[in-house]
């Protein structure tokens, strides 16, 4: 069959230029699906109105309205209440806790945004690791896999189901009921949850030591040193700003100790001395540097104790010298202390780096170091472009890292205290959101409505306040979605759906109605590896349900198959958001995932479309 010209392969072009920009990711996600729509409408393949029809787009709204309504669920502490449950009920035995972590946290994602879930239980299952001596890599994969599966229970489980339902819509088959597929879900997620209890301990192996220290963990020894003042020195007389050298030499000063006295940050406007002694954080080669330019004198390598109570930094004070008369840094201070901070996918500090942001000025603390997965950087750390899923080693006041647990780009990996939550709003937020849940599974109210009837009461309420309404949004999500509708509205007017419906029927014209259905399983569970589950939604279901009808059969099949095999991201870090989130805590190397995610991508391969047939017809 020849190509048509002209429009067809307008569109397929778009889209193949939409694809190849969303592996190699050279913009963000968000921003190619922009860059999309924007291109549809320079080529005439859409109108302008079509164009930005995304942002008012009912699956648009509704996500944003999810979003809202999952914040005022955290913002009131409902989740950390089920914390001690976690803890008392988990046992030793990782088989039981991964399954037990996974009875809780699935049925939350069928309701909650499951990474906002994931933020919330990152800091309590690492903290539970570390009371049980297991290595957190054994648990943190199948947090993050127990909530993909637990998103798929109901319709507002994810962003990807809500926007299926759209499409179906738009396609004339009406919007998916809320809990229209949630059988099916059940049993996936029961059958994935059985899996990685049993798969967990075996496949995934021990990347960090139970409760070793951050110090242990960063390899801090051979990157913080202790730097004294000379008499020749030229810095005497300077501040540590004006002097320069945290800027020149690519270092970090993190305390200085002046007659047994320890001053820490903010140390920006502290004269220096003849005497003074410098904790600082860089390379090698700057140290030796420094002390050629500068005439400063290098103390013995510093020594790392830990810290008492098993609580982990701060400060980083100098000791007393051991019995080998090398210095000791103990991480314990009432006043400074260190912590790991993750960088969250909404976050503008995303493609940035530290000296552009000028971070140390603008969160009044240090990065010491940043862990990517299971590397760990050092070196220039100010010239490092900053990516969703890093994880910063930060230093600072006690008072920074309190600033820091209210940011809406940076999750400080500790937990935090139910009484910093509205608990007195708790009972409130989650009777809105049974609310939402149960007009819209009765069909009273659409859904649309009654998630924006949400928001407004949560505000009312005092759930959220009306500033936190924005920074709730994950907006990436929004702008994805929104760039990502023209493309649909593209490929049906162009006839191009239809083309590739009539290629796949000619290719696999044999094969009978189920296996056919599992290809679209298949080839979904592959193409969402390297896109968004977003955008594989968006190119799939269409060409599905264009194929389902011309063999006479079961629409909402392949459209069910397509929607579940969107979210089957288990083979890399980047697949799905919530496996980027526990790349760097849990220490992983990029085939870790892999490992323990084929298997389930395959028996879920073999047993989805089973299940599709038996409850809904083929």
């Amino acid at each position: 069959m020849i190509l048509p010209l002209n429009p067809i392969v307008l569109t397929l072009g778009v889209l193949l230029f939409a694809l190849v920009c969303f592996i190699v990711e050279w913009i963000p996600v968000d921003l190619t699906a922009l860059a999309v729509a924007v291109l549809l409408m320079l080529l005439g393949l859409v109108t302008p109105e079509e164009g930005i029809s995304g942002f008012g787009n009912s699956a648009t709204i509704t996500v944003m309205a999810m979003f809202i309504l999952s914040a005022g669920i955290a913002r009131t502490g409902v989740v950390q209440v089920i914390r001690d449950f976690l803890i008392k009920r988990g046992g030793k035995n990782i088989s039981q806790q991964v399954f037990v972590m996974g009875l809780i946290v699935g049925p939350i994602t069928a309701f909650i945004n499951n990474t906002a879930v994931v933020a919330v239980f990152l800091p309590i299952v690492e903290d539970w690791c570390k009371k049980q001596g297991i290595s957190p890599s054994k648990l943190l994969i199948p947090l993050s896999y127990a909530t993909v599966l637990g998103g798929m229970i109901t319709v507002v489980g994810t962003s990807t189901n809500i926007l299926a339902s759209g499409i179906s819509k738009k396609l004339g088959y009406g919007e998916f009921g809320l809990f229209q597929f949630t059988k099916l879900g059940l049993i996936t997620f029961v059958i994935g949850l059985i899996y990685l209890a049993f798969a967990a301990p075996k496949l995934l192996p021990d990347r960090k030591a139970p409760a070793s220290s951050l110090s242990q963990d960063y390899s801090l020894k051979d990157y913080v040193s202790e730097v004294v003042i000379a008499p020749r020195s030229v810095l005497i007389g300077q501040t540590i700003r004006s002097s320069g050298i945290q800027r020149k030499f690519d270092i970090a000063v993190l305390e200085l100790i002046r007659d047994d006295a320890h001053f820490p940050q903010p140390l920006a406007d502290k004269i220096l001395a003849a005497g003074d002694i410098l904790l600082v954080s860089g390379s090698r080669e700057d140290l030796l540097k420094i002390r050629e330019e500068r005439g400063l004198d290098i103390l013995p390598d510093v020594k790392f104790s830990q810290a008492k109570a098993g609580q982990e930094t701060a400060g980083l004070a100098a000791l007393e010298p051991d019995e080998t008369s090398n210095p000791t840094i103990e991480l314990t201070s009432g006043q400074d202390k260190v912590a790991e901070v993750l960088i969250l996918s909404n976050s503008r500090l995303s493609g940035s780096t530290l000296k552009d942001l000028r971070f140390r000025q603008r969160y009044n603390a240090t990065v010491l170091a940043i862990r990517r997965g299971s590397e760990v950087l050092h070196d220039r750390l100010g010239r490092v472009p900053l990516r969703f899923g890093d994880l910063l080693l930060l230093q600072g006041p006690r008072e920074s890292f309190l600033g820091l647990q209210t940011s809406r780009e940076l999750l400080v990996l500790e937990q935090r205290d139910v009484e910093s939550f509205r608990q007195d709003k708790a009972w409130i937020a989650l009777a809105i959101t049974a609310g939402v849940i149960l007009v819209s599974a009765l069909g009273w109210i659409p859904i649309l409505v009654a998630s924006l009837a949400g928001v407004i009461l949560m505000v009312l309420t005092g759930c959220l306040k009306p500033g936190e309404l924005y920074g709730a949004v994950r907006w990436d999500v929004i702008f994805l979605l929104a760039g990502l509708i023209p493309l649909g509205i593209a490929m049906d007017k162009s006839g191009a759906t239809k083309w590739l419906a009539d290629q796949l029927l000619a290719a696999g014209g044999q094969l009978s109605g189920f296996w056919i259905l599992t290809f679209f399983y298949l080839a979904t569970t592959l193409l969402t590896e390297i896109l968004s589950n977003n955008a594989t939604v968006v190119l799939m279901i269409p060409i599905a349900v264009e194929v389902a009808k011309a063999l006479s059969l079961n629409p909402y099949a392949f459209m069910f198959a397509v929607t579940f095999a969107a979210s089957n991201s288990y083979m890399t870090p980047i697949g799905y958001q919530t496996n980027t989130m526990v790349y760097a805590p849990g220490g992983y190397k990029f085939l870790d995932f892999a490992r323990i995610g084929a298997p389930l991508n395959l028996i879920l391969t073999l047993v989805t479309p089973i299940l599709i047939v038996w409850f809904y017809g083929l």
